[in-house]
């Protein structure tokens, strides 16, 4: 008996888990470049720090998202997903750049020492935009399947655990409308 119930638990585990190991079963090709884009956060939190320039600057939020939505298209990647997925990552970067203003507004002594040109971080940006898009279309099959929820914690543990505590935050926020 012991025998038929775990051999009905398996088969029961392999159907469940077969739609998304036929397509890979990881969302590794989004969240990897995800983890890069939040880590950019850093770098224009510092950048802004101390000059005035607002965290939240919805012109060039806009022109982010139009982009995206033009290149989502032309790669075959759903834009309203596309847009929805990067409007996602632009909200994570913003809750790491409040939290390093936050930190760096109540230690004083940990202030960053040089304020990079945004013009140098963009370029960088862009790349991990680039990517994520390119995740979004190797991962179609896995995101709206059955099994998406699962394929996501388990990429999202391996991207994550070698990540800062603000950084798996940023990255949880990042990814909320993957499924």
């Amino acid at each position: 008996m012991r025998r038929l119930l775990l051999a009905a638990a398996t088969a029961t585990f392999a159907l469940v888990t077969t739609p998304a190991a036929a397509a890979g079963g990881t969302l590794d090709p989004v969240l990897d470049p995800a983890a890069d884009r939040i880590a950019t956060a850093d770098l224009v939190a510092a950048a802004k720090w101390g000059t005035g320039k607002p965290i939240e600057d919805p012109a060039r939020e806009r022109q982010v998202l139009d982009r995206v939505s033009r290149r989502a298209a032309e790669l075959g990647v759903d834009p309203d997903v596309a847009v929805r997925v990067l409007r996602d990552q632009i909200e994570a970067s913003k809750l790491v750049q409040r939290a390093w203003h936050g930190h760096w507004a109540a230690h004083p002594d940990q202030r960053p020492e040089r304020r990079p040109d945004l013009g140098e971080v963009r370029p960088e940006i862009d790349r991990a935009t680039e990517a994520i898009l390119l995740g979004l279309r190797a991962t179609a099959e896995v995101r709206t399947g059955p099994s998406c929820p699962s394929a996501l914690a388990a990429s999202y543990h391996r991207t994550a655990e070698d990540l800062i505590p603000l950084h798996r935050l940023g990255l949880a926020r990042a990814s909320t409308s993957l499924c």
